[in-house]
């Protein structure tokens, strides 16, 4: 199974890395595979640690991949790390195992610490647009873009009946993204 969720890491001297990703759980073990070269690579060989964190503001997705980054954390309770003040929960994770690749390293973690901060009451149909949209535009130099524009033609119902405040201005970011995209194109 996969879980999207906001991977919050620090490097040695407690500069934060905040980065969506896509997290494998198998069994009691959490599978963080980040790419080559990532800062949240880099911070998880140093640190061994990182919290991840779920939430449903979907800006902190949009905005990690938009260049907004900047979002407010607190402290970890086990680990020194960092959680996402939006978090409805996180769990702090330790690294046991390293598989390396040529492209994306399996890191396999161990939860040392979960805590519930607020219920979970469920995603609209427009939150799960911008969470669906950030993976394209995480992916667009690996896209057809009539596959891009058949996806984000869809994601778009979702948007339009279902969004809130927050929805809009994540998905707006991320349509900027595409936009700039395409006219480096000539689309």
């Amino acid at each position: 199974m996969i879980q999207e969720t906001i991977v919050s890491t620090q490097n040695k001297n407690g500069i934060v890395h905040i980065a969506p990703m896509g997290i494998h759980i198998s069994a009691d073990e959490f599978i963080i595979l980040p790419f080559k070269p990532s800062t949240t690579l880099d911070n998880l060989l140093e640190t061994n640690v990182a919290v991840l964190n779920y939430c449903t503001d979907v800006r902190v997705f949009a905005g990690c991949l938009t260049g907004r980054r900047d979002w407010p954390v607190k402290d970890a309770e086990r680990i020194d790390g960092k959680v996402l003040s939006c978090a409805l929960a996180h769990t702090e994770v330790k690294v046991l195992r390293i598989e390396d690749d040529e492209l994306r390293p399996k890191l396999y973690c161990q939860a040392v610490h979960t805590v519930n901060h607020a219920p979970f009451t469920g995603f609209n149909r427009a939150q799960y647009a911008v969470l669906e949209a950030a993976i394209l535009v995480s992916r667009l130099h690996m896209l057809p873009i009539e596959k891009l524009d058949a996806e984000l033609t869809y994601l778009q119902i979702g948007i339009d009946k279902t969004a809130g405040a927050h929805e809009f201005e994540a998905w707006g970011w991320l349509m900027t993204v595409v936009d700039n995209y395409k006219a480096t194109l000539n689309l």
